[in-house]
């Protein structure tokens, strides 16, 4: 697959066209095959979507289907019902045999954010259900490159869309991340260690409409030099593996130092208030808290928010790695020499599990940074980006208002909060109070009777001072106790946005 040439792009604009005439869309596709056979594509599972179109005379649509999504063969006279074929077959999209045409990559339909439509180009067998693909062919070989898959969009929904100047997407694949950058960012640059992803890019953004992008091959930053971004973003090859198999997943460098020197390198590489944002995979070291190895990958001048969002422990991780490269299928003796490979990997480095999860950087150059690192695994509400923002924006406000300025300032619930009371059935008292948001992040935390009290006051109106000052006469209190020991608990609920400052308040 590595050697097979690729289409051109030359008439991806006749081609793209034609493509909408018939259908052939993120909801063309649903409304054609229908929410359990779409679903089941996800997974891999092409049964359902091969009965849905295999009904005579399904038109265009149900053969766009079968060419570009199931690798099924399509008579020419069908295909020339749905497609400029000479033009096809001339630029390389489809390949002729006998009386029928295949398709010679994948083609993926994909909704943008605002409801574009653009298509995601990908090898042959891997637009669908990640690295497997159809019948599970093409992970196994190096140079593959894959299409949408669930870390793709995870990365593209928790990405800060606010207008710059420049985008950087380092390890681009077939293009998804440079696509939505293509959106915000006056100049979009693509970089990959594999020549053949850089051409898939360029088929993506053609045939998607969006416009032409800097393309460039190499290693994480190398291909840029000194160049300086607004937004970095990359979905690495963050596998943490015995040796480096596969290109498009396996990082190459020890454990996971691939991760850390793209976070480490990124920070000299952002242009002031710039974000860079990465997927990564970290190992848990025996004796080492995994909180600090990350805080040490944050590079000097940027704060961070580090969410780790799962964990396996080393066999669990082989196991799902394994599969993902089709090893299950093969001999049981390679499968267990491959096993036995990753389980020593780990050993030899003290690993006992890894984690997974999201790392944004902001380059601030503040002389004291924001540096969280937190796990979540709970559900969250994509896309995120603007929850990103909103998380700076507060670290900001966190480090200009020491403990005096917080009691002189004022906050309203934030508009998405919740507050459930939790107790034994008909206690006259709850045993605590939970605060949950339904929006974003969709945190939940626990407070005392003060914490509760309090936030259900804030409206904006009142300094938190005054309602402190007004719970301790409540509760018969010493007002001047209940202040010095409240600001931490309002620190914590404005960090994690339960509580919004009101700006142009005062005492």
């Amino acid at each position: 697959m590595s050697t097979t040439s690729l289409p051109t792009p030359d008439r991806a604009a006749e081609l793209r066209e034609a493509l909408l005439a018939a259908g052939f869309t993120a909801d063309g596709l649903l409304d054609l095959l229908g929410a359990p056979a779409y679903a089941a594509l996800a997974r891999s599972e092409t049964v359902p979507a091969l009965r849905a179109t295999r009904g005579p005379g399904d038109g265009a649509l149900a053969s766009l289907v079968r060419l570009f999504l199931l690798q099924q063969p399509e008579p020419y006279v069908h295909a020339a019902e749905a497609l400029p074929v000479e033009a096809a077959l001339a630029d390389g999209w489809l390949r002729l045999e006998g009386d029928e045409v295949h398709a010679t990559v994948d083609v993926r339909p994909y909704g943008g954010p605002d409801g574009e439509d653009w298509f995601i180009v990908s090898d042959l067998g891997c637009s669908v259900g990640g690295a497997g693909g159809i019948g599970g062919i093409g992970s196994r070989e190096e140079g593959v490159v894959l299409g949408v898959g669930g870390a793709s969009t995870t990365l593209a929904g928790i990405t800060v869309r606010t207008p710059v100047g420049s985008a950087l997407d380092v390890g681009t694949g077939s293009g998804i991340q440079a696509l939505h950058a293509s959106r915000h960012a006056t100049r979009v640059t693509a970089t990959d260690v594999n020549p053949r992803a850089l051409e898939f890019t360029r088929l993506t953004l053609a045939l998607s409409g969006a416009p032409e992008a800097e393309l460039l091959t190499g290693s994480l930053f190398e291909p840029v030099g000194d160049a300086t971004y607004d937004l970095i973003v990359s979905n690495p090859p963050f596998v943490i593996s015995p040796g480096a198999r596969l290109t498009y997943r396996d990082g190459g460098m020890g454990g996971d130092d691939l991760c850390r020197t793209l976070v480490q390198e990124s920070g000299a590489r952002l242009n002031q208030g710039g974000y860079a944002q990465f997927l990564g995979n970290w190992q848990h070291v025996e004796g080492e808290d995994w909180h600090d190895r990350l805080r040490s990958w944050v590079p000097r001048g940027c704060d961070a928010w580090i969410v780790q969002r799962d964990v396996q422990d080393v066999t669990q991780y082989a196991e799902l790695w394994l599969r993902d490269a089709g090893d299950h299928r093969t001999d049981p003796a390679e499968y267990a020499r491959r096993y036995e490979d990753w389980l020593d990997e780990f050993e030899a480095r003290g690993t006992k599990s890894v984690g997974f999860g999201w790392i944004t950087l902001r380059r601030t150059d503040a002389a004291e940074p924001s540096i969280v690192v937190e796990e979540w695994p709970h559900t969250v509400e994509q896309p995120l980006g603007d929850a990103v923002l909103a998380h700076f924006a507060r670290q900001d406000y966190l480090r200009e208002h020491d403990d005096a300025a917080l009691l002189e300032a004022h906050f309203a619930l934030a508009e998405e909060v919740v507050q459930e009371q939790v107790g034994a059935p008909g206690a006259e008292d709850p045993e605590h109070v939970v605060l949950r948001q339904n929006r974003g992040m969709r945190r939940a935390t626990k407070v005392d009777t003060v914490g509760a009290g309090f936030a259900g006051v804030c409206d904006g109106s009142l300094s938190a001072g005054r309602i402190l000052d007004a719970i301790a006469q409540l509760m018969q209190e010493d007002p001047i106790v209940l202040r010095d020991r409240t600001p931490e608990a309002i620190r914590l609920l404005v960090e994690q946005g339960f509580l919004d400052p009101v700006a142009g308040r005062t005492q």
